[in-house]
């Protein structure tokens, strides 16, 4: 595996856990001269997706095998630097109303903080991870990858994604639904087949327009698939031929239950849900007229660890996120470079004091960059659009619990504190992400008149939470005092402390 990085870097060790539908894989790999060198690698099968009850809560059986399988992974994360982490959750956890629960335990457990993503953003970190392992091969491919819960399927050429689409539809997801009773009969293997030919009929015409030269499959059940299919002697163990993968879908059938699945190359705990697999399988081969798919190595988890060698870089897709969202929203750059400036030279003056982190700093700066992008829709209640516009986009690169945290800041960036949202991010962040929207608070209110020069030069300082901030010498404006009067004012109802002077 390759990526970009200056030669004789530092060897950077890096983790990261795919807490999947079906499956939890462990990956550790040391980092150096632009390459990956894989120290350990564990997969298990926790069935999270079979453990949904009829209330779509996890039941106690899967909390117990999630917790389990965590702890053994637990002792290959020693020595790896909390910022060369990265633990995500997928459909499963997206879809359990109880998830948080599940989450907090299993956070006390490894001590390291759970991130769920976005169906699409699985799909980035996917094709990333599949594009790093093909690095060689050129053209423009579609990546597909079945999992317990969802189903992605990505075009991109080289390390670019053109297309990404997350579809509900999963080997574990489709075992419930179309096979619950154990029965395997042509009538249900087509049912299963029709429901993901109808998933796949939302995006069969623009995928088939973008086109593609190299049809690639990865993960459990196209590596199954193809495994299974290699120990027939229809093939090898790397490629899926179209003809094979039909006798693949009768032999199955004609097993006539679940129970009975047993063949050369398929694991036996993948055994009950490799039908409904291959049933989407074949929907897929169907859908676009496949003819032969290849099986690659790489998945979410290795793209996780090449989005992690990427972040806090001007390669860092979170970036280009936010200046693509300040260019749709039309943010007036100029102000929202004020602001950040403020924002920046007042997280600088408490960070010692607050214990701040780089990465809370760089949330801070984006935050003052498009926390006007609510004008676009209303200048009413501006805070409150943009918050939800972070919130519910899909933006590239960002969890679920990165958008909530940013949307909180620019929610709680004026007017009254934003206390029932603060309430609704993790216990574990919230002191922290108080004390950002307050510096952010403190940057907008000093660039109220929206100055054409660069903002004014303050200090700053804490005690505690209680806030001082000292202008330069000269008589501040009107407007500033009665900002500032309103502002501690706004804090004080928060149980918070802002005073000011000269």
């Amino acid at each position: 595996m390759s990526g970009k990085s200056t030669a004789n870097d530092e060897t950077r060790r890096l983790a990261a856990i795919d807490l999947g539908s079906n499956s939890f894989h462990l990956l550790v790999a040391n980092y150096q001269d632009g390459q990956l060198q894989v120290v350990a690698k564990m997969g298990e099968k926790v069935q999270l997706a079979a453990g949904l009850d009829e209330n779509e809560n996890f039941t106690d059986a899967a909390v117990a095998r999630a917790l389990a399988c965590l702890e053994r992974f637990a002792p290959f994360l020693e020595g790896v630097p909390a910022a060369n982490l990265r633990i995500v959750g997928t459909n499963a956890l997206r879809a359990a109303y109880n998830a948080r629960q599940l989450i907090d335990r299993a956070e006390a457990l490894i001590g390291h903080p759970i991130e769920i993503i976005g169906g699409r953003e699985e799909a980035r970190l996917i094709y990333l991870g599949a594009a790093h392992a093909l690095a060689e091969v050129h053209g423009r491919r579609l990546i597909v990858d079945i999992g317990g819960g969802s189903t992605e399927l990505i075009i991109g050429e080289d390390f670019e994604p053109q297309a990404l689409e997350s579809l509900h539809m999963g080997c574990v997801a489709y075992t419930g639904t179309f096979f619950a009773n154990g029965e395997l009969s042509e009538k249900r293997f087509r049912r299963a087949e029709m429901a993901a030919m109808s998933e796949l009929a939302n995006i069969q015409r623009h995928y088939c327009q973008l086109g593609w030269q190299d049809p690639i499959g990865s993960s459990g059940t196209i590596k199954a698939a193809a495994a299974v299919i290699g120990a027939r002697g229809d093939g090898d163990a790397t490629l899926i031929e179209r003809d094979a993968l039909m006798k693949l879908r009768k032999t199955l059938i004609g097993f006539g239950n679940l129970d009975k699945v047993a063949m050369d190359g398929l694991k036996e705990d993948r055994a009950r849900v490799f039908p409904a697999g291959v049933a989407i399988l074949c929907a897929v081969f169907e859908a676009f007229d496949l003819k032969r798919m290849r099986y690659s190595d790489g998945a979410l988890r290795e793209g996780v660890l090449f989005d992690l060698i990427g972040r806090s870089t001007p390669e860092d897709s979170r970036r280009h996120s936010i200046e693509s969202l300040m260019r749709r929203y039309s943010v007036e750059t100029a102000h929202a470079d004020h602001v950040a400036q403020s924002a920046m030279a007042a997280f600088d003056q408490v960070r010692d004091g607050w214990s701040l982190s780089e990465e809370q700093r760089l949330f801070l700066f984006w935050a003052a960059q498009v926390h006007e992008i609510g004008l676009a829709i209303s200048h009413s209640q501006f805070h409150r659009h943009g918050a939800y516009l972070l919130e519910y986009s899909d933006l590239t690169g960002f969890s679920r619990p990165e958008q909530q945290a940013l949307a909180f800041l620019v929610r709680a960036h004026r007017r009254k504190f934003a206390q029932k949202e603060l309430e609704a991010l993790p216990e574990a962040v919230r002191l922290t992400y108080q004390r950002l929207a307050r510096l952010l608070r403190l940057a907008v209110m000093l660039n109220h008149a929206r100055p054409e020069q660069a903002p004014v030069d303050f200090h700053l300082a804490c005690d505690g939470d209680d806030l001082h901030l000292r202008l330069p010498d000269a008589k501040p404006q009107a407007l500033l005092l009665n900002d500032l009067e309103q502002e501690a004012a706004y804090q004080q109802s928060a149980g918070l402390t802002l005073s000011y002077g000269t």
